[in-house]
């Protein structure tokens, strides 16, 4: 038998309220809000408390855990995934953090031309002795308009490509994902984002970004309006920024919201 080291007993009384691995690259299936599965690869950070008496944790059961449950990534079966490394590793909590490239198929606005748009997501999920917490994030990229520029140009208006960035805690699982939280953020913009626009679809963005101008400001608030009424969201954070095209400096705007009927425990 060969001797297991991090079960040999610690007499030093200081218990780790975090121990584990970060930053490995792994491919998984997530599910997206079609129904389907979509292939990408996360770098993951998983993490379990540790006791005062155990010496260390058996950092090769996080990788068993993260394989068994690869093929099945989606709100509820992230917090089932930490559940099972909670227990397998006899911890009061565990936490896993997924960030990931996620692929949607869109649509040309004016001729329907096909192709996918990457957003940077990442869901986090912890369990302990309270209620367990799920957190959704998505970066989207945006096109918005200036208003001012527009309003004070005999032609034209600078425009820049700007990110809204999402984070929500969700009522429960299963009740909001990624596919939410994209359209939302595009709804708020002067114009998506598109991988594949023809000439056609060019003169449409332009002209509906014109017609739609907005500043940092005006973006954040409309995710606020969208995401405070949702009931589905128990609290969120958003952040707006533009890479300014005439100024030398980013943009940006920032609130965060909490339930207050439910104080927003997640």
């Amino acid at each position: 038998m060969l001797p297991d080291v991090q079960a040999l007993p610690d007499r030093r009384g200081v218990s780790l309220d975090e121990v584990g691995i970060e930053g490995l690259r792994y491919p998984l299936l997530i599910a997206d809000g079609q129904g389907a599965k979509r292939e990408t690869v996360a770098t993951i950070d998983m993490s379990v408390s540790l006791d005062a008496e155990v010496k260390g944790a058996h950092l090769s059961r996080f990788v068993e855990v993260l394989h068994t449950w690869r093929d099945e990534v989606a709100s509820d079966s992230a917090l089932r995934l930490v559940e099972d490394l909670r227990t397998r590793m006899g911890s009061s909590s565990a936490r896993v953090r997924l960030t990931f490239a996620y692929f949607l198929e869109r649509q040309a606005p004016v001729t329907g031309a096909r192709s996918f748009s990457e957003y940077q997501c990442a869901l986090t999920a912890s369990v302990s002795t309270a209620n367990p917490v799920l957190t959704l994030q998505a970066r989207v990229p945006v096109t918005s308009v200036c208003p001012c520029s527009k309003a004070i140009s005999d032609r034209g208006a600078h425009n820049q490509r700007g990110y809204v960035t999402i984070e929500v805690h969700p009522v429960g699982p299963g009740e909001l994902w990624f596919d939410d939280l994209i359209d939302v953020a595009e709804a708020s913009a002067s114009s998506p984002v598109y991988a594949l626009l023809k000439r056609p679809d060019e003169r449409h963005v332009t002209m509906a970004g014109y017609d739609n101008p907005v500043f940092v400001e005006d973006m954040t608030r409309h995710v606020a309006l969208a995401l405070r009424d949702d009931p589905r969201v128990n609290r969120f954070r958003v952040r707006v920024v533009n890479d300014e095209s005439i100024h030398n400096h980013a943009a940006y705007a920032r609130l965060e919201w909490t339930d207050s009927a439910t104080g927003g425990d997640a």
